[in-house]
């Protein structure tokens, strides 16, 4: 992906004040980093694009078309920001990867005849449970 730079760009980060590992010390920083995207102002990606990550991730956007992720993993913040801005170009990579094309195919002969074979020997198992005339 060659426009990184540009979605890294439109990205915003805020602190909060997290409840992960730092025992006391998180009662006094704000080491969790949240992370939002605005999908429809990106101007990195095209229309095609954001509606591939609309799909691919309707638990992590808003109502407001806006990517949110947060990462309080360590106790610093500037760490937090690096995994979460990881984490995000990643998703943005399969987001808009675009879906493989399933190509048709048919059951072989021997696939077909070993279906009949199976229908066959069921169908006279079940004949032959029945009470003779």
């Amino acid at each position: 992906m060659s426009n990184k730079e540009e979605l890294i760009k439109e990205l915003d980060f805020r602190a909060v004040k997290s409840s992960g590992p730092g025992g006391q010390h998180v009662n006094k920083t704000a080491s969790k980093v949240e992370l939002y995207f605005d999908i429809n102002a990106s101007d990195a990606l095209n229309e095609i694009q954001k509606s591939r990550i609309q799909h691919k991730f309707p638990t992590r956007i808003t109502k407001e078309n806006v990517l949110v992720l947060q990462n309080s993993n360590s106790r610093s913040q500037h760490k937090n920001k690096e995994i979460v801005t990881k984490q995000f170009l990643e998703m943005i990579e399969i987001g808009i990867r675009p879906p493989k094309i399933r190509k048709k195919t048919k059951p072989s002969k021997m696939a077909k005849l070993k279906r009949l074979k199976e229908k066959k020997r069921l169908s006279e198992k079940k004949q032959n449970r029945k009470k003779p005339l």
